[in-house]
């Protein structure tokens, strides 16, 4: 049986690859799509997610937008390493419809509250719409059946020595989230830099149709992710869909998370504690199977539409 998921995200390259493979997965019951600012601004981040679900084959999942800005700090894109559209050279065809009405925070609060331990809450961008949501609905925490999130690490930053962006971008709303009451299931940096587009791997796309040329290749060519030297990009927010439908793939260290927001070096650092004396508010993961993960990826891939459409023609 699927798990239904609402992913929280800021289109973004890998956000894009996530979205398609959760189309792809039959593990996966993809029920919303909300937005957020980060990689872009937010009319970016939605006309993106708008587009991917359009072109990859899910025209009819909704998508709802949020949080424009950070809780309390002036907004910051990631333009430099997602390229001004956000979707490096990828140009999909735009999408024949608009946004739902509504903000994301109430449709993340009714559409998990109406399936109460069912839906998994996936965030792979700043955290600002899930921590105003569980501020406005404390009893979120409990309704969930898992709260992943791609974002922080245990070991460095990619922003800064010791932030990763999405936690970077907005630590208050990261530090409300991990107070929440949840346990957060962290796919950080400690693992998915090891989740990198190799050579081989770009290979295996080109047989994927216009999903590899249109939207994989294209977008993967300009990521210029400041982690990447080799032309082989990490594509971080993949891997918190494939531990949903794959759990395998990773492993896991139970921590106590807290989140720096004060720090002058430190701000956003996701602060962890292997063996907290206070108890654990997370399982950060701290392994992945990487050649297993792009069996997955992969392979679902492969099963899309548009992943055959050069095949056909």
């Amino acid at each position: 049986m699927s798990t239904p998921i609402i992913l929280d995200c800021d289109p973004g390259i890998d956000d894009a690859l996530a979205i398609a493979f959760a189309t792809a997965s039959t593990e996966i019951d993809l029920v919303g799509l909300t937005t957020v600012a980060g990689n872009v601004g937010l009319p970016k981040t939605t006309a993106n997610a708008l587009a991917v679900a359009s072109f990859v084959g899910a025209p009819d999942v909704p998508v709802t937008p949020g949080c424009a800005a950070p809780l309390l700090r002036p907004a910051y894109d990631a333009g430099h390493v997602h390229g001004e559209s956000g979707l490096g050279g990828a140009v999909l065809p735009p999408p024949a419809r608009e946004a739902r009405d509504g903000h994301a925070i109430d449709f993340i609060i009714d559409t998990i509250g109406a399936a109460r331990g069912e839906i998994t809450l996936v965030a792979t961008g700043p955290l600002t719409n899930i921590g105003l949501a569980v501020r406005r609905e404390p009893r979120l925490a409990g309704w969930v059946k898992d709260f992943v999130i791609m974002g922080g690490s245990a070991s460095r930053g990619n922003v800064t020595p010791a932030a990763e962006f999405n936690i970077w971008a907005d630590p208050e709303a990261a530090a409300i989230v991990f107070d929440a009451g949840w346990t957060v299931r962290m796919i950080g940096l400690d693992v998915t830099l090891r989740a990198r587009a190799t050579a081989a791997v770009q290979e295996r796309m080109r047989s994927l149709g216009e999903l590899g040329a249109q939207l994989l290749l294209p977008a993967l060519a300009q990521y210029r992710d400041d982690d990447d030297t080799t032309g082989e990009p990490p594509v971080h927010d993949v891997c918190a869909i494939v531990s949903i439908a794959d759990p395998d793939v990773f492993s896991y260290t139970p921590s106590r998370v807290r989140v720096e927001t004060q720090g002058t070096f430190t701000s956003g650092m996701t602060v962890t504690e292997f063996s907290p004396a206070d108890g654990c508010n997370a399982r950060v993961g701290t392994g992945i199977d990487a050649e297993r993960f792009w069996t997955t990826v992969l392979g679902a891939y492969q099963t899309l539409p548009v992943a055959r459409a050069r095949e056909r023609a």
